[in-house]
């Protein structure tokens, strides 16, 4: 397997999620990963470990870490973000993480498989499967 990478520039005011979703959709893209992301917002909505609600911080934001399984049947990443004086806290990705002056990503391509989400009985989510490419 050969994985394909993608950079891509992410500007001001744009939703980290939404657009990531966008790109996935409009190049029918059936399993990526994150390779690097930096970059910084000035809105961070994220699903803190073992809480059902989004916690949403505004404020400016450097984006120290984030990483994520994408394909067109959904995508699952979680964000580290570190404030002004530091502080680090880190969640579930969701809709509303807005771009402060850029986000530079990497996108690792995978060609061979697909990436897709399943109802799982045990943990009550849509879980990943992975399928090779037909």
């Amino acid at each position: 397997m050969i994985m394909q990478a993608i950079a891509l520039r992410l500007c001001p005011q744009q939703d980290l999620l939404a657009e990531l979703e966008t790109f996935i959709h409009a190049h029918q893209i059936e399993a990526a990963c994150v390779v690097t992301c930096v970059g910084s917002l000035t809105t961070a909505v994220l699903r803190l470990a073992s809480q059902n609600q989004p916690t949403t911080y505004t404020g400016h934001f450097e984006i120290v870490s984030l990483t994520g399984l994408m394909s067109v049947h959904g995508l699952h990443c979680h964000m580290a973000i570190a404030d002004a004086t530091g502080r680090t806290i880190g969640g579930h990705v969701l809709k509303g993480c807005r771009i402060y002056t850029t986000a530079e990503l990497v996108l690792g391509i995978l060609p061979d498989i697909s990436f897709q989400r399943e109802s799982d009985l045990e943990t009550g989510y849509r879980e990943l499967v992975i399928r090779p490419v037909e």
